[in-house]
């Protein structure tokens, strides 16, 4: 018995060293900065692409990222089970009503929720899209762990990931890291 214990341990710890490799590595936050209040931002040159985002929104028709290609894009992952995600919405809604005409798009993902219910909180509180993402694979597809729901990010013209937020934001804070990613010009 104690050596099926001392081989499972040991075989624990060989295939633990690749991930904590990976983990000590880093990933493409490390080329951003993190303001004291946890909003990461990347420079234009070093912002990751976004990764490929399709999905069914709540009214039942098909989003593709993709289309947006040109727009700024600003992602909200939220719940209507969260309560951050019931005190930013009207920000949210407040931001995009401000900069929708300078090219700019959001759409929310809803995540780990009850379609029924994602309907009803989502209707009458926001004039855009979002995507019924029962399973949270999206959010994961964006490094958005499931603890940190509330969150946003807005992706720039050329579809990178220019700020990330993982907690619930004010119109504030939001609306000036928009207008800012909204105001550059093209390029890298």
């Amino acid at each position: 018995m104690r050596r099926r214990t001392w081989v499972t341990g040991l075989l624990a710890a060989v295939l633990a060293v690749p991930f904590l490799a990976a983990c000590a590595e880093g990933g493409w936050e490390d080329e951003c900065t993190t303001s004291p209040q946890g909003v990461i931002e990347c420079a234009p040159g070093k912002r990751p692409a976004a990764p490929a985002l399709t999905g069914e929104l709540l009214d039942g028709t098909r989003y593709e990222l993709s289309r947006d290609r040109g727009q700024v894009v600003v992602i909200n992952f939220w719940g209507s089970w969260c309560a951050p995600c019931r005190a930013e919405v009207d920000d949210l809604e407040e931001t995009y009503q401000a900069t929708r005409d300078r090219g700019v798009v959001f759409l929310g993902i809803n995540v780990r929720d009850d379609l029924d219910k994602a309907r009803a909180f989502h209707e009458g509180r926001t004039s855009y899209p979002s995507i019924f993402d029962p399973g949270g694979r999206t959010a994961l597809d964006f490094d958005v762990p499931p603890n940190s729901i509330p969150a946003t990010i807005i992706l720039d013209r050329e579809g990178r990931i220019a700020v990330v937020i993982r907690r619930a934001t004010v119109v504030d804070e939001l609306r000036p890291l928009v207008e800012r990613v909204a105001a550059e010009q093209g390029g890298t």
